[in-house]
């Protein structure tokens, strides 16, 4: 597990937790992502059309994040595609890999999840 945030000026976690700088991550991994770090920590949904499958809706998949920035964390469901602002910083779930697969299920330690941020 990873240790607890340390805030300062910036959003930063201990050494003994790296934290990636590409704006991806896997469950339980921490990213970067502008002034913010995000933690996924569980998928909530994942309810998108399969790729070998045709389907009226497209689907959704949700991810429970931690979101850090100086001095404050939270904990944020994240909606694949959609735009949330929190403390003045604009955060995106991009992707969201591997893609569904009809007949196969995905392993929660298979996902990788790509995240955007912004004003």
């Amino acid at each position: 597990m990873f240790a607890s945030l340390a805030l300062g000026a910036c959003a930063t976690l201990p050494t003994a937790a790296p934290v990636r700088g590409d704006g991806l991550a896997h469950l339980n991994e921490a990213t970067q992502v502008g002034a913010l770090v995000v933690t996924p920590r569980a998928i909530v949904e994942d309810s998108r059309c399969p790729i070998n499958a045709r389907c009226v809706w497209a689907g959704r998949a949700v991810v429970r994040s931690e979101v850090a920035g100086a001095g404050w964390r939270e904990t944020l469901n994240l909606t694949l595609g959609e735009r949330v602002i929190t403390h003045g910083a604009a955060l995106a779930l991009t992707s969201v890999e591997p893609g569904k697969m009809a007949g196969a299920e995905a392993q929660p330690l298979d996902y990788r999840f790509g995240f955007e941020g912004g004003r």
